[in-house]
């Protein structure tokens, strides 16, 4: 039976941009026809999305919520839970989110699942899933959980391979732990997802600026600087093709060094994809000189404007595949508090502004198809992570995860009006749309800014990476 029908004069599916009704009953799309041509059954709702975009739902793959947040101090504070990240997240279109299970903080990664879903489960207004993230010395028991836990719904795997700073000694996965980790996810059809940065480089840099008394935190792109980069992207790429039928996904991708390798990789046949980060792709390390310039952050650093060209470049020939964020939703003084190299802290609240920043920067300002904006900030994300089609598509048969654009509403964006933290680093930015309808498997759960929906709305995604993505590469 249906219960709604949306009609758009500018409906972007996988087939094109094009005039259609879109049919939804019981959470999913049930029929995608030309406008006008769908009958409203008696109760069924008719929302009329004329001068509008309607796309798919938006999917951000890299965020922290509820997070460890170390503090200069030695002290540490959790980020903001679910509860206030998720609402965030349908305020800005976006409707599903994927986050970290720490595989090695209960007795087992069965136990650090169930632990995990505690934090989400009835605390989520949109659809989630988790990436597991390993940690430091791998134990001999982790690789068969591991390909449990992969089997279960939860393919893909996170690892370190550098320490990120001084103090956060045991993130970094050693080369030969991680070469076994990679047999692993070949076996059972698993994807890596990489915090790729060489350790020996970073720490060298670390030392040298302290021992120079040049330890401001604007001085952070000497330290995870571009040759970190590239030799650790080329040498976790060399491993990966060593072991037949790995696949990669390079998370947060920072430089120009780094989206050659991928891009080099990929001409090779190596199935690896790119992830960048709105702040990458819109600040440089020359705004850290700004005042509070640590909003800007995140670990790896901003790079030079070379760089950033470099990113915007790797998004039109598939080196660069997801814009994501890096979420850490946090107060203003929390973001601010380290002033130092080493003790800055990380990410960034901005899952909210994401896809209006990005239809902006993408469509408005250099003049990308509405297709190649979309699979940017949803459906390549739900092909990758293994989603599609049931996310990040407005076909049939896929659930009615919806966003309304509206192009009228050029909204400068305010902290103050955002539902995260009490700062925003895209703080004074014209956008060139506003989303002013969400939906979450057919249920409206924000229009006209307005919450409709509830924290049990929010529902686990098992996964299954697609076996093309992997054979790859695609995209």
């Amino acid at each position: 039976m249906i219960d709604l029908v949306l009609r758009g004069d500018t409906v972007v599916t996988p087939e094109g941009v094009g005039a259609y009704d879109l049919a939804i009953a019981g959470g999913r799309i049930a029929a995608v026809a030309a406008r006008g041509s769908l009958p409203v059954p008696d109760g069924a709702r008719l929302i009329d999305a004329s001068g509008k975009i309607v796309m798919p739902g938006g999917i951000d793959p890299h965020v922290h919520c509820k997070w460890h947040l170390p503090n200069p101090d030695g002290g540490a504070d959790l980020t903001d839970p679910p509860d206030v990240v998720s609402r965030a997240a349908v305020h800005g279109g976006t409707t599903t989110l994927i986050d970290f299970t720490r595989a090695q903080m209960g007795p087992s990664v069965q136990a650090s699942i169930e632990t995990r879903e505690q934090d989400w489960k009835g605390h989520s207004a949109c659809d989630y899933a988790q990436h597991l993230m390993v940690e430091g010395a791998l134990p001999l028991h982790l690789g068969p959980q591991l390909a449990e836990a992969i089997q279960a719904g939860f393919p893909t795997v996170k690892i370190f391979t550098t320490d990120i700073t001084p103090s956060r000694k045991g993130r970094m996965v050693d080369f030969g732990d991680i070469w076994e980790v990679f047999q692993v996810l070949a076996k059972q059809g698993g994807l890596g997802v990489i915090h790729s940065e060489d350790n020996d480089i970073v720490m060298h840099m670390y030392g040298k600026l302290i021992r120079e008394e040049r330890t401001a935190f604007a001085n952070m792109a000497e330290v995870h600087n571009t040759l970190s980069e590239d030799i650790s992207f080329r040498r976790v790429i060399r491993l990966a093709e060593k072991v037949a039928g790995t696949a990669l996904y390079m998370m947060h991708t920072s430089a120009a060094s780094g989206v050659s390798a991928i891009r080099e990789a990929r001409a090779r046949g190596v199935p690896i994809y790119g992830e960048s980060l709105h702040q990458y792709m819109l600040y440089t390390n020359e705004d850290y000189k700004r005042p509070n310039g640590q909003i800007y952050h995140t670990y790896p650093s901003l790079k030079s404007a070379e760089d950033q060209a470099a990113l915007w470049a790797g998004t039109l020939d598939g080196s660069i595949n997801c814009v994501a964020t890096d979420e850490i939703c946090c107060t203003l003084k929390q973001k601010i508090q380290g002033v130092r190299i080493d003790d800055t802290t990380g990410g960034n609240a901005g899952v909210e502004p994401r896809v209006a920043l990005m239809y902006t920067e993408m469509v408005g300002r250099r003049g990308y198809s509405l297709n190649r904006f979309v699979d940017l900030v949803s459906s390549n994300a739900a092909r990758i992570m293994g989603l599609y089609p049931r996310k990040g598509a407005l076909a049939a048969g896929a659930d009615a995860d919806i966003c309304v654009l509206d192009p009228a509403d050029r909204r400068v964006i305010r902290a103050g009006d955002l539902h995260e933290a009490d700062y925003t680093p895209w703080e004074g930015r014209q956008m060139d749309a506003w989303p002013c309808l969400t939906l979450l498997r057919g249920k409206v759960v924000v229009e006209g800014g307005k919450f409709l929906g509830s924290l049990d709305d929010g529902q686990w995604l098992p996964r299954k990476i697609a076996a093309e993505i992997i054979a790859g590469p695609r995209l």
